[in-house]
């Protein structure tokens, strides 16, 4: 089922936290709104929801406008951040309670908990409560208990954020075969871009309630549309240098080399991932500093490298050997440097 939001926007008073905002879901789309706090995430999953209006714009799902239409007509299953399961209830009830407000009758009610609790890998806990259980399988439960219904849409408020690092790497596997196997429209928030990058088909990266970059996972990472998405995604994040352009040459400081770039401008941001630097010997055509800190990290080092005042992360072999304050010298990879005017942050090509 294709999701739709036309010029959507939204508004707390004098406060606009979502501008006229376009995005087309495609029909059975793992699509991840990904941005920091006070992005507008949230509050656009909720419109969709139909948990807050819209101030102005459309919201359609299947072509339908559902924008005035109230949430239990929508057609669509939420999970929250919170499990919210009921603590008297068995994990069945817990499942099997929006079809029993339905009036299902018993015997099909039963059928389909099962059937979604063997998806889930809940079958042996039905006959437990809540408090029984862990918490990865009490989001499991809730993941359950929106899929019994057979939504037209999923949409995720950050299921995954109150599990611990372990548990939230087996589930965000299981979320992903889940949904390819089911082929359900998901809408799916964090503020975790590595949920993100794993998960999305397609992501959509907010800030201040403006869409910065619509795309897969590989090219936000590999051309990212402005300097924000740059170094939003990325971790350990993209370098980012303060220079000019001169006549094809990058300069910073006392450093200069060639920038693959014509013209001329004097504030100029260069970007560059980690990976894509390497560290030598100081020398002609690279960038000059000295050792800030180096990190062994297991299958590699990060080292620090300070230059004319700004600070540089190297990706290093894993037996770099450097000590603090001795220079070096850092190679860019001349096809992945990444240049933004300093001002407006948009990128130069």
């Amino acid at each position: 089922m294709t999701v739709v939001l036309d010029k959507v926007a939204k508004s707390f008073g004098a406060v606009k936290v979502l501008h006229e905002l376009d995005l087309e879901v495609r029909d059975g789309e793992f699509l991840v709104l990904l941005g920091a706090s006070g992005s507008g995430k949230t509050t656009a999953l909720r419109m969709i929801a139909g948990l807050e209006a819209v101030s102005s714009g459309r919201i359609l799902i299947g072509g339908r406008d559902v924008t005035e239409v109230l949430p239990k007509n929508r057609d669509v299953a939420m999970v929250f951040q919170s499990y919210a399961l009921y603590p008297h209830k068995t994990v069945a009830e817990n499942i099997g309670y929006p079809l029993k407000i339905r009036r299902m009758a018993r015997a099909e009610m039963e059928n389909r908990i099962r059937e979604v609790a063997d998806q889930v890998q809940l079958t042996p806990y039905l006959d437990r409560f809540p408090r029984q259980l862990s918490g990865g399988q009490r989001q499991r439960v809730a993941l359950a208990r929106a899929m019994v219904r057979r939504p037209a849409v999923f949409l995720m408020d950050e299921p995954l954020s109150n599990l611990d690092p372990k548990l939230r790497g087996h589930m965000r596997a299981e979320l992903k075969h889940m949904q390819h196997e089911l082929g359900i429209t998901t809408i799916y928030v964090t503020h975790d871009q590595i949920e993100a990058m794993t998960l999305a088909h397609r992501i959509a990266l907010l800030e201040g309630g403006k869409l910065q970059q619509l795309d897969t996972p590989a090219r936000i990472y590999n051309d990212p549309t402005n300097l924000f998405v740059a170094q939003f995604i990325g971790s350990p994040p993209m370098n980012v240098l303060s220079g000019a352009l001169d006549n094809g040459d990058f300069v910073i400081g006392m450093n200069r080399f060639k920038a693959g770039i014509a013209g001329a401008r004097g504030k100029v941001a260069l970007g560059v991932r980690p990976e894509d630097c390497g560290i030598d010997a100081a020398g002609d055509n690279r960038i000059n500093g000295t050792i800030y800190t180096t990190e062994l990290i297991g299958d590699h080092a990060l080292v620090t490298a300070k230059v004319d005042g700004a600070m540089l992360t190297i990706k290093a072999p894993k037996d770099f050997s450097g000590g603090v304050g001795e220079p070096v010298g850092v190679s860019l990879a001349g096809g992945h440097l990444f240049f933004f005017d300093a001002e407006s942050g948009e990128r130069l090509r």
